[in-house]
């Protein structure tokens, strides 16, 4: 059976449609307006860089708000579409509780990210985290050891190094030799060193043997090897230096050398509170079970090492052992195509000849 043709409707015949006339909904003076937070603090807490480098980054022109390029202590909201480079980002606008770890450093590390002699660092045991960065309360030179502080804010950073806070350091000192009564007064009234005076706030005796002395020292700034350098300054030589407090954090007995600790939630919100800080509002996160156990323990951090693979190992030349990197993946490829050894031939072994050809007689044979 044929299929019938559809029939074609006349557009003057088929009646329009009246326009709908759409009520415009009545804005509320009264409404509170969403509360907005500078954009170059919400990149930081979003762990992009420090809030000096987010403002450099606004400045560049690379990150946009709602299409248009953002500005210098811009405000923006979370309903906000924040680009980088067109990707969209998503900001901390609720404030979550930060990380705090404490960390008995050992003589023979650094605190710094970058160092151009390739020392061990105490930021490559760092734990990672997630859209934030450690950030060191603190600095300990090479040769001294004790409590080092990490945190994932760097308003509590701030507050605990900045020099008008004045938080105390505690410091426990082996000195070669002995202070006498009035080199101790001396000390707490005050020294005069390259960079201006200084003073302990208060030292007292430890006891000792031999000619090595210990000292308990404790003061309120953090200038560059300043107990050192106070030492020093009565020709005693400092032999082993150990910070064991810093502000309200003491390092526990438990923390050994070379191991780490995860504050737990109760104890960030009480340095939240000593600080002076806003508590986040939302509720605290529960923790499993293998949580609260990791919280509580003493952990052995590992070392994360870049691994080097094999066309980036420079080859070690057998005549005179220097290193020669690599250019191209087909310089690699053709080195060690050269290495390989040639196959070994079997001398004992027989080639087959002429005469190992079957004739007529002996396949009559074995018929």
């Amino acid at each position: 059976m044929a299929r019938p043709f559809k029939t074609q409707r006349d557009p003057q015949a088929t009646p329009r449609r009246a326009k709908t006339s759409f009520t415009k909904l009545a804005v509320d003076e009264n409404a509170v307006a969403e509360p907005t937070q500078r954009l170059h603090k919400l990149l930081a807490l979003a762990g992009l860089g420090s809030r000096r480098d987010m403002e450099a980054l606004i400045a560049s022109g690379r990150v946009t708000v709602n299409g248009a390029p953002a500005t210098t202590g811009q405000g923006v909201t979370q309903f906000d579409v924040v680009r980088l480079d067109s990707r969209i980002l998503k900001l901390p606008f609720v404030a979550e509780l930060p990380q705090v770890l404490i960390y008995h450093k050992p003589e023979g590390e650094i605190v710094s990210q970058d160092d151009p002699e390739g020392r061990a660092s105490v930021f490559d045991k760092l734990p990672k985290v997630k859209n934030a960065k450690w950030i060191a309360i603190g600095r300990l030179d090479m040769n001294t050891s004790g409590l080092l502080i990490f945190t994932t804010s760097g308003d509590l950073a701030n507050r605990f190094m900045h020099p008008r806070y004045e938080v105390e350091r505690e410091y426990a000192v082996r000195i070669f030799g002995e202070l006498t009564d009035g080199q101790m007064t001396q000390l707490t009234e005050g020294i005069e060193l390259d960079d201006g005076p200084a003073n302990f706030d208060s030292i007292k005796a430890q006891g000792g043997e031999g000619a090595n002395h210990w000292y308990q020292v404790i003061l309120r700034e953090g200038r560059n090897r300043e107990v050192r350098r106070l030492f020093e300054a009565f020709q005693l030589p400092v032999s082993r230096l150990m910070r064991v407090r810093f502000g309200p954090v003491n390092l526990p007995p438990r923390v050994k050398r070379g191991t780490m600790l995860k504050l737990e939630q109760k104890e960030v919100v009480g340095l939240l509170e000593w600080a002076e800080l806003p508590v986040p509002s939302a509720p605290l996160r529960q923790l499993t079970q293998r949580e609260k156990l990791k919280a509580t323990t003493v952990f052995m951090p590992k070392v994360r090492r870049q691994r080097v693979s094999a066309l980036d190992r420079p080859p070690r030349d057998a005549a005179d052992g220097s290193a020669k990197p690599y250019r191209t993946k087909s310089d690699a490829a053709r080195n060690t195509a050269a290495k390989k050894p040639a196959p070994r031939k079997n001398e004992n072994r027989r080639v087959r000849q002429t005469s190992d050809l079957p004739t007529p007689d002996t396949q009559k044979k074995k018929r």
